[in-house]
C-alpha cells in the first residue's frame, strides 16, 4: 500500500476556514478521482507549528504507484490548483510519499 501524505501548515486566522473546506470539499474531490481507498486527516502537536500557523497532515492511501502516478498525472495538478487559489498566501505545504510495509 502506498500512502501520499500532504502536510500544511495554515495561517491560524484561516484554519477554520481551510479545515472545513478541506473536509467538505477538497479531500472528498480527491477520493472522487478514484485513485485512493481511504483518508485521514490530523493535526500536529508536536513538533509546535510555527507562531501564527497551524499545520495538518492529510494521507491517502492507494494500492500501488501506478495508482498515484495516475493521480498525479492527471488530477493533481488541477486539484493543487484549485486549494492555491482558494488559499493564495496563506499557507506553505510539502508532500511525501510512503510504502506501507
Amino acid at each position: 500500500m502506498i500512502i501520499y501524505s500532504v502536510t500544511v501548515s495554515v495561517e491560524a486566522s484561516s484554519s477554520l476556514e481551510w479545515l472545513t473546506w478541506m473536509q467538505n470539499v477538497h479531500i472528498p474531490d480527491v477520493m472522487n478521482t478514484g485513485y485512493f481507498f481511504e483518508s485521514h486527516i490530523q493535526e500536529l502537536l508536536d513538533p509546535i507549528p510555527q507562531p501564527g500557523m497551524v499545520t495538518f497532515n492529510i494521507q491517502y492511501h492507494c494500492r500501488n504507484m501506478n495508482e498515484l502516478k495516475a493521480y498525479q498525472e492527471n488530477d493533481a495538478p488541477r486539484l493543487q490548483q484549485d486549494h492555491t487559489d482558494k488559499f493564495k498566501d496563506r499557507f506553505v505545504a510539502f508532500r511525501t510519499i510512503l510504502k506501507r510495509l
